[in-house]
């Protein structure tokens, strides 16, 4: 994402708060396109915005859950009254120098290519490359050990595609699918099907995280922030301890305790869904259901927003689409429309708690939080 539409992004969000600009004392980013180093005080300089806390995350599917409790964090601290957690979109088809283009670094995923890493050494040259072979390393390891259910898997895709067509922003909306048409989708790599993996789009995200005293003086009905948790383990699957345990279960149990809940509280989860074992695999060690169970627990629900258990009411990315990082915070927004009560066709009767999960990473870097409306 370039300045100028990191700009346009973040006066959007301020206006739709409603509270004055110069009120913005704070900001979490991740890259853009013009530069590689001090991206914080490249981006407040463009803005015209001095701030009092500014911080560079570098979790990729967690930034944004991970800028929101962090701007929470330092809230509470008393360094910043309102941070600007603004997370940019993907950047490969904006324009590169002919004479210096850019690397190829998106081929490799989660991997690092530069000379000395042990990705490229030993992982790379055998084909441990990108996302798709790694996260169905992992769906495979799943079926060894509890068996594969590619009927409820693929129910997943199904059930947010029918979220995505109560989403008129949605980049499948109007577009139903079944369960048989995701069946039926070509293998990616084996048992991933095609419409088991995000929709890559264009765009970018935000949201204003404030005090108690600007919350007040919102548009809307505030969205607090109430629990959150966060645990990184690795970056290569290759070191991964336990491809069946996820930092998911640390994050959530840290989260839950925070906020003085448990799972069987929340209206909604928002979950970080790259492919349908990685919403399993959450659903699972977020403790909404036990490890191995996470198949019977999909069939035995209806995961639309009209259902009993909703589950990423704007279609996940799997059908609203992914932004590059900005997918993230797609699940923060989905969650927060819904206890604000904007989520328009998709609202749900109830929605006073929220459970959003990030993921960064091959199941490596994850964060929960917990939102909560007024109690």
């Amino acid at each position: 994402m370039t300045l100028e539409q990191i700009a346009l992004l973040a006066s959007r969000v301020i206006e739709d708060a409603g509270i004055e600009p110069t009120a913005v004392d704070g900001i979490i980013t991740t890259r853009i396109a013009e530069s590689t180093k001090f991206v914080p005080s490249t981006i407040v300089e463009y803005l015209g915005l001095p701030v009092n806390y500014a911080e560079f995350v570098d979790l990729g599917g967690a930034n944004a859950t991970a800028g929101v409790w962090r701007a929470a964090a330092a809230i509470e601290l008393g360094l910043c009254s309102a941070v600007l957690v603004v997370i940019p979109g993907a950047a490969e088809s904006l324009p590169t120098p002919t004479r210096r283009p850019a690397a190829p670094t998106s081929y490799f995923g989660a991997s690092s290519a530069e000379f000395g890493s042990p990705q490229a050494e030993f992982e790379i040259p055998y084909g441990l490359i990108g996302q798709n072979v790694p996260y169905a390393q992992i769906a495979r390891r799943y079926g060894d050990a509890y068996g594969y259910d590619s009927y409820a898997l693929a129910k997943i895709a199904a059930d947010q595609r029918t979220n995505a067509c109560a989403t008129p922003d949605a980049v499948f909306f109007g577009k139903k699918i079944t369960v048989e048409d995701v069946l039926a989708s070509p293998i990616i790599a084996d048992p991933i099907h095609m419409l088991e993996v995000v929709m890559p789009c264009q765009g970018g995200a935000g949201v204003l995280v404030v005090n108690r005293e600007l919350a007040a003086q919102s548009k809307h009905r505030p969205a607090w922030v109430t629990g959150f948790g966060e645990r990184v383990t690795n970056k290569s699957l290759a070191y991964a301890k336990d491809l069946l345990v996820t930092p998911m279960e640390a994050a959530a149990q840290r989260a839950f305790a925070m906020a003085n809940i448990g799972p069987g509280e929340v209206d909604l989860v928002s979950l970080y869904d790259c492919y349908t074992i990685t919403v399993l695999m959450t659903l699972e060690d977020a403790g909404f259901c036990p490890r191995g169970e996470g198949a019977r627990f999909v069939r035995e629900h209806d995961l639309t927003f009209r259902g009993d258990f909703p589950l990423n009411t704007a279609g996940g990315q799997l059908s609203f689409g992914q932004a590059g990082a900005a997918g993230g915070m797609h699940h923060v927004c989905d969650a927060v429309r819904q206890i604000m009560g904007r989520a328009g066709d998709a609202q749900l009767k109830q929605c006073a708690t929220a459970f959003v999960s990030g993921n960064g990473g091959i199941m490596s870097e994850q964060i929960a939080l917990i939102l909560q409306g007024e109690r």
